[in-house]
């Protein structure tokens, strides 16, 4: 019973990492294609967010920037041993909201390496702000979604309390 649970699971975060990378791409395919934002420059959709083109080339908040082919392979192989991590964590974890949320993790984390392979760069568009007050930096639906699912998992780690997973030995 608790190999079909945790098969459940991956199933799930597999699902989950599926689904941000189809929308993280096919943003980003938008923005690049479409709407050409790269062109545009900007393009103002509510009076608190704004489609900017901003090619990313370092890691998240802008740290790690990569200067040249080296730093960009470098960032690449990086963050695809970040990535290689998280998926086996998600593949050995037996609860299902966690599953999921490394599942965002995953799928956002891929996204972004995809990127980098591709342009040499990652593709950021979403920016929202307040005024001139910018919060955040200028993101995408893969930042978006590791954002939030190391969120769900520290949340989860500090406020909820499980019991023991199923298959775990009860004994010391």
């Amino acid at each position: 019973m608790a190999e079909a649970a945790t098969r459940t699971h991956r199933v799930a975060g597999l699902a989950a990492a599926a689904l941000v990378f189809v929308a993280d791409q096919l943003s980003k395919w938008i923005v690049t294609h479409p709407l050409d934002l790269k062109a545009r420059g900007m393009i103002e959709l509510l009076p608190i967010f704004d489609l900017r083109w901003v090619e990313n080339y370092g890691v998240s908040m802008g740290f790690l920037t990569a200067d040249g082919a080296l730093g960009r392979w470098l960032l690449v192989a990086l963050t695809g041993v970040i990535a290689t991590i998280v998926a086996v964590w998600m593949w050995r974890e037996r609860r299902r909201p966690d599953a999921m949320a490394l599942g965002l993790v995953l799928g956002g984390a891929i996204g972004n390496i995809l990127d980098r392979v591709r342009f040499g760069h990652v593709v950021d568009f979403a920016d929202l702000h307040f005024g001139e007050w910018h919060p955040f930096l200028v993101f995408n639906v893969a930042d978006a979604a590791i954002s939030i699912g190391v969120l769900l998992l520290v949340l989860r780690a500090l406020f909820v309390r499980e019991g023991r997973a199923p298959s775990e030995d009860v004994h010391a």
